[in-house]
This record gives C-alpha cells, structure tokens and sequence, in this order.
C-alpha cells in the first residue's frame, strides 16, 4: 500500500500494553506514552506507520471508515458497537468482564432472579439487551454515560451491566457481580476492504502482532 499504515490506539488502560505489542512486532510508538505528548497523530520512529490516538470506542468507527487500517480495541466495544470492522488477533491483555451487579444487601443472586420489568442501568445497553433478552427477561434499560454504580445506590435501577476487572469499585459501592455476560481482551481489528487489497504490508504487521501475542509454551 502507498502511505504509511495507519493504526487507531485506545488511549487509557489499553494504549500502554498496545505500544509494548507493537513494538514487539517492530513499530515504536513510544512517543505515544510521553506525558507532554499533544499530538493526536503520531507517526513510528520508522516512519512506516502512524498511530491515531482516540477514545476506547471510537477506534472501530475509525477502522471501519478506512480512516486507519488496524486498530486496538477491547472486545466488549465490538460487542456493543457492532461495527464492519474484521478481528483479527486476541491481543490477551486489558482483561475484564461484563458482569450483572446488585447491591449487596440485594435479594438476587443471579440475573434471571431479577424481577421482570425492572430497571437495569447500563453504558453497554445493546450488551444488557442482547443478554436479557435470551433469558427471555424484559427490562427496562437506562442508559447512562458516567458511573452506572449510582443506579442500584440511588434507587434507580434493580441492577447495573457494566465492566469489571478488579470488582474494586463494586465493592466499595456496596455491589456485587453476580452473573458474568462474557470476559473481554483487547483485539486487533483491521479494515475489512484494506485487508483484501493489501500488498503485504498489513498482513506483515498483523502477523507480527499474533506473534507477539502468542502464549509462550
């Protein structure tokens, strides 16, 4: 392909993890991690790719308008965008999972003891749909942007859908998980119409990159 490989990072829990992945496989993007960093587009310090700095959600939007080639993800954005973009690698870390929580003090101790009607407060409500929904469980969803662990404190909802990795914050909140929808990594996407008229510059990187990523045995 002509131009440098663009490839859309995550900033937050995921971008450090993704720089050391790549460069693994060959791409410095280290200047990513400098704390005086403003650049939004940065290019490696091959020159061969640059790296698009953007928000956990929207790298698959960036992927799927050809915008940037590849991109790092966490599954649980694929799962509740549902974007045309291709996975291509479990990347294996920014481990997580989409859990049900309750208030401790709750009665319920699976999601399919939740009375039906109830009000779930979710940031991932296509997620909490596709779930309920196969339990044949009807709910009322409230979306919200921000800490969804207010919704059971203030009495807003039954019960929240949301991330979890340590269970910290749950804790500290007075909730409890107590029913996994699915366990998240970050993934390597790519742009599905890129990927068929490579000339094997995606595919080296990719390839490196599932390299990388192996488990060691």
């Amino acid at each position: 392909m002509s131009g440098p490989v663009t490839i859309a990072l995550a900033k937050g829990a995921l971008l450090k993890d993704s720089v050391a992945r790549f460069a693994a496989a060959g791409l410095d993007f280290q200047a990513v991690l400098d704390p005086g960093n403003r650049l939004l587009m940065v290019p490696s310090a091959c020159g061969r790719a640059r790296a698009l700095l953007v928000r956990n959600a929207d790298v698959p939007v960036y992927v799927a308008y050809g915008q940037a080639q590849l991109g790092v993800v966490g599954y649980d954005v694929l799962r509740e965008h549902q974007l045309p973009v291709a996975e291509l690698v479990d990347l294996g870390f920014g481990g997580c999972r989409m859990s049900v929580a309750v208030k401790a003090s709750s009665p319920y101790r699976r999601a399919a003891d939740l009375p039906a009607h109830c009000r779930i407060a979710s940031k991932f409500t296509r997620c909490a749909e596709e779930f309920f929904e196969a339990l044949d469980l009807p709910m009322e969803l409230i979306h919200l942007a921000g800490s969804v662990e207010l919704g059971p404190i203030t009495g807003m909802s039954e019960a929240i859908v949301d991330l979890v990795a340590t269970g910290r914050t749950l804790r500290e909140n007075g909730l409890i998980a107590i029913e996994d929808l699915f366990h998240s990594t970050a993934r390597l996407v790519g742009h599905p119409l890129a990927l068929r008229l490579d000339d094997g510059a995606l595919q080296e990187i990719v390839d490196r990159v599932a390299s990388a990523s192996a488990p060691l045995s």
